[in-house]
């Protein structure tokens, strides 16, 4: 088990499976010097815990949970690629999508369990740029969605 693994078993966490893509794309690819992910919903066991917008059905703070289990399956679909999260040098830039009901405007606090996971884990390496979009539906109706793009070294 390498050192990120550790740090997410140290704090409770286990990398789950690739989830399995739900249309046609991978998981993730790599470019160069970089790993990039197609965006990860937040499936625990291959099946979404709960669905619904965040500030209707979805509370914020199950949403910011959400939004830490799409960050995990983000680093389960690099680590498909890499073989190994030790060789993550940088998290470089995260995007998180909220289906958000219409008057909801905490996208960037939802966003916050995906981007303290990668802090908690990686340190340093682990700020990132970022985005928190609103939108009206994702797929499945996902309360959340989170993408990655991660340099690496070989």
């Amino acid at each position: 088990m390498g050192q990120v693994e550790q740090r997410l078993a140290e704090l409770g966490l286990t990398l789950p499976e690739v989830a399995a893509p739900v249309a046609a794309y991978v998981p993730a690819v790599r470019d160069g010097a970089h790993v990039l992910t197609s965006g990860q919903l937040p499936f625990v066991g291959g099946k979404l815990p709960v669905t619904g917008k965040v500030g209707a059905e979805v509370t914020a703070e199950d949403a910011k949970e959400l939004a830490q289990v799409c960050a995990l399956n983000a680093l389960a679909a690099v680590k498909s690629v890499l073989g190994d999260l030790d060789r993550v040098e940088q998290v470089v830039k995260v995007v998180g999508f909220v289906a958000s009901a219409p008057d909801f405007t905490g996208q960037p606090g939802v966003v916050n369990g995906a981007s303290e996971l990668l802090g908690k884990v990686f340190g340093e390496q682990g700020v990132h740029a970022r985005s928190a979009v609103g939108v009206a539906v994702l797929p499945l109706d996902a309360p959340v969605e989170v993408e990655l793009t991660v340099r690496v070294r070989d």
